[in-house]
């Protein structure tokens, strides 16, 4: 169409123009859609479910190091935020290594390496 069969198109071919251009558009919306859902399949591995958990390799449980002498059942692995019996503790003016848990011998973990 040229500029000039714009202007004088009249309201409903200007509508039917708008209703052709808008089928036309869906459809190579949908098979566009329909592609990219395509290559993310392929993309995404093969074997694993979309609700399975990750395989990851299981870690040990961390022992606690550190422990509340007001209140014994709270304890802190060293890793991750401090705990807020901690921070009071060493506001109040001790150190880290006051808090510590004293394990025997026969209780300490072995290092890797």
């Amino acid at each position: 169409m040229e500029k000039d069969d714009w202007a004088t198109a009249t309201t409903g071919e200007l509508w039917r123009l708008y209703d052709e251009l808008t089928t036309v558009l869906s459809r190579r919306m949908i098979a566009k859609k329909a592609k990219l859902e395509e290559r993310l399949r392929r993309i995404e591995r093969p074997s694993r479910a979309p609700n399975e958990e990750c395989a990851c390799r299981p870690y040990p449980p961390v022992l606690p190091k550190y422990q509340n002498p007001k209140n014994p059942s709270e304890t802190w692995s060293g890793r991750g935020k401090q705990p807020r019996w901690l921070k009071a503790q060493l506001r109040a003016g001790r150190k880290l290594g006051d808090l510590l848990i004293n394990r025997s011998s026969g209780h300490k973990r072995r290092r890797a390496g």
